[in-house]
C-alpha cells in the first residue's frame, strides 16, 4: 500500500500527540512528535542555563543537541531521547510547558528543528504532529488535519495527563498556561500556528480518544486508496 505523510496541527491538549501515536501504530507508520522536540530543546536550555536572548549561546547549544525517537519496549510507542537519554517524562512537566512556547518562537530553534523534521519525513510513511507541520514542515503532505477543542475540555485533559505523571496542578493554572501558549503560538513571527488551507478540521471537544483515532485512520485510508486509484488510472 502506498505510504503518505500525515500532518496533524492544532492547539495544545487537543489530543494531537496521543491520537497521532495510535494512528501511526495502526498504519505501521513512524510517529514523530515535533512538540516533544521543542520540549527537549527547552529542557536542554534549562539544564545548561542558555540565555534566550543570546543568539550566540543559542546557536552553540543547538549544535550540541541530538533528538531521537525510540519505541518503548512494552508499548511500542515512540519516546523522546535527548543526547541519548530518555526524557519523555521530564519534558512533560509543567515547568517545561510554561517555557516551551517562548523557546519554540526563537528563529534559530525553529530553523534547526524544521530541518531535522524534514529529514525524518523524506521516506514518507510518517505521522507528525505540531503547530506548523502542514504549513511549513510538510506543505505538500498528502493529508493534513487541524485539531481544535474547547479550552476547558483541553485543560481537563491536560490536568488528567499530569495526574497520571503524579503532578497535581490547579485547573485555573493550566487554563492560563494554555491561553498563554495559544497566544504565543498564534502570533509569533516565525511559523505561527494556523490551519493550512487544505487541512481537514477535527474538533475533538465531544470525541472520545477512540473516536478521534478512528476518524483520522479513516481519513488516511481514504486518501491512500484515492491516491492509489489515481495512479492506476493515470
Amino acid at each position: 500500500m502506498k505510504k503518505i505523510v500525515l500532518a496533524i496541527d492544532g492547539y495544545s491538549a487537543c489530543g494531537k500527540s496521543t491520537t497521532a501515536k495510535a494512528v501511526a501504530i495502526i498504519l505501521g507508520y513512524t510517529y514523530i512528535d515535533s512538540g516533544a522536540m521543542y520540549r527537549a530543546v527547552t529542557l536542554y536550555f534549562h539544564q545548561h542555563h542558555v540565555s534566550l536572548t543570546n543568539k550566540k549561546d543559542i546557536i552553540k547549544a543547538l549544535a550540541n543537541i541530538d533528538i531521537t525517537f525510540h519505541p518503548n519496549e512494552k508499548t511500542g510507542v515512540a519516546e523522546t531521547f535527548l543526547n541519548g537519554l530518555n526524557v519523555e517524562n521530564e519534558i512533560r512537566k509543567m515547568y517545561i510547558s510554561e517555557n516551551v512556547s517562548q523557546v519554540s518562537s526563537i528563529v534559530e530553534v525553529r530553523e534547526a528543528m524544521v530541518a531535522q523534521q524534514k529529514k525524518l519525513g523524506k521516506k514518507k510513511g510518517v505521522v507528525m504532529d505540531g503547530r506548523d507541520i502542514g504549513t511549513v514542515v510538510f506543505p505538500d503532505a498528502e493529508l493534513k488535519i487541524f485539531m481544535q477543542a474547547d479550552i476547558y475540555v483541553r485543560a481537563g485533559r491536560r490536568q488528567a495527563e499530569l495526574l497520571e505523571r503524579e503532578q497535581l496542578i490547579d485547573l485555573g493554572v493550566i487554563i492560563e498556561n494554555l491561553k498563554k501558549r495559544d497566544h504565543i503560538d498564534s502570533t509569533r513571527e516565525v511559523s505561527p500556528l494556523r490551519k493550512a488551507t487544505d487541512a481537514v478540521t477535527l474538533d475533538t471537544t465531544f470525541l472520545t480518544f477512540e473516536e478521534q483515532v478512528d476518524e483520522v485512520v479513516s481519513l488516511a485510508v481514504t486518501k491512500i486508496l484515492a491516491d492509489e486509484k489515481q495512479s492506476i488510472d493515470a
